[in-house]
């Protein structure tokens, strides 16, 4: 039978105390990367991870040592320690304790990051020119990250909040260790092949530099460089940046902030709808009412050159030069009287002839002028006839004489048949003496026809 045996607390001082006794491990030199920096600033100690490609081991290095470092490290910074290794008994944690630091050259994994950027960055793809445009209003959003983190959940609250009408689907997949870079591939093409998904959003909540690293696979960045859809990523907190952030489309601080770029506020659809509508309604009303005002003009200048009112201008101007003819014989005449009168006085005196035989030969000038005048008055009045007949026969009002009448609606427009007069219910019609205004009423025969 069992007995009791040791406590947890036993257990760990146990061991905390066989590797104290470990020669080995009370004065070790060691090599490695850093990752995971954190600077504690009330106690002044330093808090980080010290790595290679296949392990790491958690380091902390106090205040009083920090203070005679010869250098301030950062995350990928290749170092080599000096310090003991321990077991924190209370967390059953183990612990290189620093002593001194120095630098060992830049960390290989980051060397490995930095000539990988360079790389994809000479191919193009970090080119700003192909970066694709978010629609304003995604039909679908596909939400590429793991089903059980909390990235999930923030993203569907702020898509509640923003705009619950577009769909989301969720295609899960693995977003930390060594198989999530296969996972979020393959997850990635599944989601593009999506019918109707215009955005998809890589998305993965804050951790350590070690848990974000698979976002900085090679195989995976260029998966969402030639994901045939956009790709916006919320990978970590703000200052954390991963390849795959460099590549996509648009790429954001948080899983939360990428949810508020892809999704828009209800609000502000509402408010651009309704300036949209205000300023097609003064679009329509400007176009209709220059429309208008070119209908009138085209209007008015068709009148002005109607067969009917050039007619009239023609009529009136033949009228104005038979005046003006009229008046310029019978001005004729009274000159010719006079200077017939004048040169007849001074014949009679001069030769002496006879008054009554003057007197005859100034009534026979007077007779041939007279003549000459009224054969060009007629040939004038012949000439007018002729150009009045063939206005007239070319006339729209030569019709009415036949004793047929024109149909004009309340503008003036000629109404050319009774499916047009079923429109108009007040008209206008025109006879050859004069024209009359009309109303037209609605009556019913047995066929059901209205009819004037």
């Amino acid at each position: 039978m069992m007995g009791a045996g040791l406590t947890v607390s036993e257990l760990n001082q146990v061991i905390s105390d066989s590797i104290r006794r470990e020669p080995g491990l009370r004065n070790v030199l060691v090599t490695g990367e850093i990752g995971s920096f954190k600077h504690h600033l009330p106690s002044g100690h330093w808090y980080f991870t010290l790595k290679d490609a296949k392990a790491s081991i958690s380091c902390v290095m106090f205040h009083q040592n920090t203070v005679n470092a010869s250098l301030r490290p950062r995350d990928g910074d290749r170092v080599t320690l000096l310090g003991y290794v321990e077991m924190y008994a209370r967390d059953g944690k183990v612990q290189l304790y620093a002593l001194r630091m120095k630098p060992a050259g830049l960390g290989s994994l980051y060397e490995q990051l930095e000539t990988l950027k360079r790389k994809l960055s000479a191919e193009g793809l970090f080119d700003p020119g192909r970066k694709r445009m978010l629609p304003l209003l995604p039909r679908k959003v596909a939400l590429v990250t793991s089903s059980s983190g909390a990235a999930l959940q923030d993203m569907l609250n702020v898509s509640g909040l923003r705009c619950p009408g577009v769909p989301i689907v969720i295609v899960p997949g693995a977003v930390q260790g060594a198989d999530a870079p296969a996972e979020l591939i393959a997850a990635l093409h599944r989601a593009e092949g999506l019918p109707e998904v215009d955005v998809i959003i890589l998305a993965r909540g804050g951790g350590s530099q070690e848990d974000l690293w698979c976002f900085n696979d090679e195989g995976l960045a260029r998966a969402v460089a030639g994901c045939s859809v956009p790709v916006v990523t919320g990978i970590g907190h703000e200052t954390d940046t991963t390849l795959v952030d460099y590549v996509a489309d648009v790429r954001a601080s948080t899983p939360s902030n990428a949810a508020e770029i892809v999704f828009p506020d209800r609000a502000d659809l509402a408010e651009r709808i309704r300036l949209l509508g205000a300023g097609l309604t003064r679009a329509v009303k400007s176009q209709t009412d220059g429309g208008l005002i070119r209908i009138h003009l085209q209007r008015d200048r068709l009148r002005a050159v109607s067969p009917e009112n050039q007619l009239h201008r023609l009529t009136e101007q033949a009228r104005q030069v038979r005046r003006e003819l009229t008046g310029a014989v019978s001005l004729l005449l009274r000159d010719a009287e006079a200077i017939l009168g004048q040169n007849m006085a001074e014949l009679c005196f001069a030769a002496g002839r006879d008054a009554q035989e003057r007197s005859a030969e100034l009534e026979r000038f007077r007779a041939a002028l007279t003549f000459r005048a009224e054969r060009r008055l007629r040939d004038a009045e012949a000439s007018l006839a002729e150009a009045e007949t063939r206005l007239r026969a070319i006339s729209p009002l030569a019709v009415l004489e036949r004793g047929y009448a024109l149909v004009y609606d309340p503008e003036g427009k000629v109404i050319p048949d009774a499916k047009a007069a079923e429109k108009a219910s007040e008209m206008r019609v025109r006879f050859r003496d004069g024209q009359v205004e009309v109303e037209r009423k609605e009556r019913t025969k047995a066929h059901g026809k209205a009819f004037l």
